[in-house]
């Protein structure tokens, strides 16, 4: 059986919310998948260049963040769903930070998948961070 076929699925933005456990780091990334990713490096699409790991999303909120879990965990799993279009799926990992990618996101080796994110769940932080954050908002208003 294929690693990926035994992760289980995430549907809720509560459940995403009960893997983040003080003192360890979990990530979001979409692609093909963990099997994929590790046949096949991350390169830089600008550069062409191959980066020395995968590249992920953070998804402990920093410690400024007062607002519920949740909202972060929303604004996050949406920040990069428009990959899906490309036929990648997010799913949530864990391992060892040895660099930062061109867009200075951490970049993983020692992989290690922990679940799928389902399209529900997807859908869920879509609509959480539309309706709850200041979606779009400009950064420098006159």
């Amino acid at each position: 059986m294929a690693v990926e076929d035994s992760l289980p699925i995430l549907h809720r933005l509560a459940d995403l919310a009960e893997l983040l456990i003080p003192g360890a780091v979990v990530y979001v990334r979409y692609s093909p998948g963990p099997e994929s990713d590790a046949e096949h490096p991350s390169t830089d699409h600008e550069s062409g260049l191959e980066m020395p790991g995968v590249s992920v999303n953070p998804l402990n909120a920093p410690g400024w963040w007062s607002l519920p879990v949740e909202d972060w965990l929303a604004r996050r799993i949406v920040q990069y769903a428009h990959q899906q279009a490309e036929g990648a799926r997010p799913w949530v990992l864990t391992g060892k930070e040895v660099d930062f990618g061109p867009d200075n996101e951490p970049l993983l080796v020692d992989v290690e998948p922990i679940a799928w994110i389902s399209g529900d769940l997807v859908r869920e932080a879509h609509e959480r961070y539309h309706s709850r954050l200041d979606a779009g908002r400009a950064t420098h208003e006159d």
